[in-house]
């Protein structure tokens, strides 16, 4: 059987040769006539997001049995042209969500308080705190959009700060209501919240759902944070509210198109916005469970036993223990 392992950080790969030391590994992703050359004998497949594994991309690989995306989203795989071929596909649910939540907070506490200003000022020889008063996050409302596990795990941090907290989601996390959470409708977020965070998959019911009409719905000088897929946001709409102060500032981890450098050229250069390229999940005990998870699932595979992580087209349903539907 042939593994193939795609963007692979180059401190990863004794890893994947000490569970797999047969398997070939590349560092950078691939796509099109690259992608298929590599993975055209390959039984099984490892991949990120960056490698799109496309209809025409996979018709190509006959072989190929087995998917791995070590990621949660499965956007960058054509799951109706695996399904047609028998591909089974498999992600990695759960790699790090308190880490990701953990990057909301600190975006939010740089921007807020002025981190990265403060810094180059000393560094320039200026030891004055003037000018740079920050914003506190206790009493303040932040609109959780999606509780999931990360989401929920960003509510609970929020609680920590002494914050308000507003949710939405089809499905109501009960601890969080014992806590304090308050579930609501979208608009009301949209109208309440200081600070709005995303944390909801890439659907075509949720692409550009923060647009210019919700924007024109939020408060004045609300705060947006995206660690979750940059297409949840219209960047038009995004760069308009920025430019007219409705949007005080965007923070975000994720970008529409994110490696054309181009395209996001007056987003990213806005005073008012903080990008990081993309590395929320990335930190030592998410990159760990990423390929832990990743590995378990290959040996699931070559042993004939079910997969625990292969992706299904299941609803999600809101009457399992600790849930209930909104």
């Amino acid at each position: 059987m042939k593994y193939i392992f795609l963007e692979v950080d180059p401190v990863d790969t004794k890893v994947i040769q000490a569970h797999f030391p047969d398997a070939v590994i590349v560092h950078e992703a691939l796509s099109g006539t690259e992608l298929v050359k590599a993975c055209r004998d390959a039984d099984v497949v490892s991949c990120f997001i960056y490698s799109p594994f496309t209809k025409d991309v996979i018709t190509k690989l006959p072989k190929l049995k087995l998917l791995c995306t070590r990621s949660v989203g499965t956007n960058h795989i054509d799951r109706a042209a695996c399904d047609a071929q028998g591909i089974r596909i498999c992600n990695v649910p759960d790699y790090g969500s308190h880490v990701i939540a953990e990057h909301v907070f600190a975006l939010l506490l740089s921007a807020l308080r002025h981190i990265s200003v403060a810094d180059k000022r000393v560094e320039e020889g200026q030891f004055d705190y003037h000018g740079l008063r920050g914003m506190a996050l206790r009493g303040k409302t932040i609109g959780i959009v999606g509780t999931g596990k990360i989401g929920t795990r960003a509510a609970e941090m929020a609680l920590g700060f002494g914050m308000r907290v507003i949710a939405v989601d089809q499905c109501r996390v009960l601890e969080l209501e014992k806590r304090g959470v308050l579930y609501t409708d979208i608009e009301t977020l949209e109208r309440e919240s200081d600070i709005i965070t995303l944390h909801v998959p890439l659907l075509p019911e949720t692409e550009h759902m923060i647009n210019a009409a919700s924007i024109k719905r939020m408060k004045q000088g609300v705060i947006i944070v995206n660690t979750a897929r940059g297409e949840l946001i219209d960047s038009a709409a995004l760069l308009e509210g920025l430019k007219f102060g409705k949007v005080a500032r965007a923070l975000l981890d994720v970008l529409e198109h994110e490696k054309d450098v181009a395209w996001n050229q007056e987003l990213v250069s806005h005073p008012n916005v903080i990008v990081t390229p993309h590395i929320a999940f990335y930190a030592d005990q998410s990159m760990e469970r990423m390929y832990e998870d990743c590995f378990a699932s290959i040996e699931e595979y070559t042993k004939g036993k079910p997969l625990s992580h292969e992706v299904k087209d299941e609803k999600k349903v809101c009457d399992l223990p600790g849930v209930r539907k909104a």
